[in-house]
């Protein structure tokens, strides 16, 4: 049996992303985590903080915290989500996860980093100069990762962001976050929701499902879509 990997299709600036985080921390103990950045909020999608903005996410952030357990801090609803000079850009975090990847191995801590300081504290996690002092408040280089963010900012990104949508269809995903299990050239879609605020029962569901055969299945987790983070039970 080959090793298996966890793929997980995310956005930084996706709340159920972030109510997910645990799930991914916990399972880091069992299995190597390839991350595919779906870049939600790029190009067109990408938003300047508004008061309708503020009034679309708030309900949803909401309900994501009383599923999940993940707090929203008073940072973000009362202080980012009224800051109109902030964008909500999704390119240049997905660019330092992947510089922090590249030159440490380390870009689903700065990921988790990222989600507090945006959902938590209220930080401004499209702007260059915030990202890589988050970053350095992990420990690593900020002149090495600046360096790296440089190299991969722009067409890089762009790449990276096409193929994990490659990946998202690939895998049969509808949004973010998407998680699969590869083992044995076989691809099974997770469905999380079981698991939501419960990290370590997935750990440990993981350590057990690694060790047989894959079977597919389908997902009805809550996600952000590619267009936001509105949960796709709504619609029904």
């Amino acid at each position: 049996m080959t090793a298996a990997t966890l793929h997980y299709i995310y956005d930084p600036l996706c709340g159920w992303c972030y109510g997910a985080e645990p799930l991914l921390h916990a399972a880091h103990s069992v299995l190597p985590i390839q991350l595919h950045g779906g870049g939600m909020m790029t190009g067109a999608n990408r938003q300047s903080v508004s008061p309708q903005l503020r009034d679309y996410v708030m309900p949803h952030d909401r309900r994501i915290a009383e599923y999940t357990g993940q707090p929203f801090g008073e940072a973000y609803f009362e202080g980012l989500l009224r800051d109109h000079d902030a964008v909500f850009d999704s390119a240049p975090p997905i660019t330092a996860v992947l510089a922090a990847e590249k030159i440490a191995g380390r870009g689903l801590e700065l990921l988790a980093r990222l989600q507090t300081a945006h959902y938590v504290e209220g930080r401004r996690i499209a702007d260059r100069d915030v990202l890589v002092e988050l970053a350095k408040s992990i420990g690593l280089d900020p002149q090495v990762l600046n360096a790296a963010f440089s190299e991969i900012l722009g067409a890089d990104t762009q790449a990276h962001i096409n193929n994990s949508r490659q990946w998202l269809a690939k895998i049969g995903g509808q949004g973010f976050p998407t998680l699969a299990l590869e083992q044995d050239e076989q691809l099974q879609l997770i469905d999380i929701s079981p698991w939501l605020g419960k990290s370590e029962a997935f750990a440990e569901w993981l350590r057990q499902r690694v060790a047989i055969s894959i079977k597919p299945t389908q997902s009805s987790a809550p996600m952000c879509g590619l267009q936001g983070c509105e949960d796709p039970r709504d619609a029904r």
